[in-house]
Parts: C-alpha cells; sequence; structure tokens
C-alpha cells in the first residue's frame, strides 16, 4: 500500500512512555490487529521532526490546491 492510497481501515493509535524507557507507538486496528513498536527516545525524536515535517508539506500542498469553483 502506497502512502497516498486511502484506506478503509479503522485503528486506534496510542503513545507513551515504556517503563523500560522506551516510546511506544501503540497501533490496535480492526480484526485484532495489535501493533506495538519501541522506539529508543533519540528515534522518538526523529519520528516526532518527521511528523512536524510532513504536517507543513501537507499545509503547504492544501493551501496551494486549486480551491473548487463558487456557484
Amino acid at each position: 500500500m502506497s502512502i497516498n492510497k486511502q484506506s478503509e481501515i479503522a485503528a486506534n493509535i496510542q503513545i507513551g512512555p515504556t517503563d523500560q524507557g522506551m516510546v511506544r507507538i501503540y497501533i490496535e486496528a480492526e480484526g485484532g490487529i495489535e501493533l506495538p513498536l519501541d522506539f529508543d527516545p533519540d528515534e522518538a525524536e526523529e519520528i516526532a521532526e518527521e511528523l512536524r515535517a510532513a504536517a507543513e508539506a501537507a499545509r503547504l500542498m492544501a493551501d496551494s490546491a486549486p480551491k473548487g469553483k463558487k456557484r
């Protein structure tokens, strides 16, 4: 699945520290899928930076997208 392909799958996400000093991103999706992803704090900060950069790029794309015609 590419990053631009839309999906009808619903999922919940939780993010927090573990008792082992890791940062866990926990994803729970339909069909009983549970995906715990653990990262050390430095990796988690890199992911946060990538999320911020992607959010900014998405904002710029949305701002430059052609607006619908008004009737």
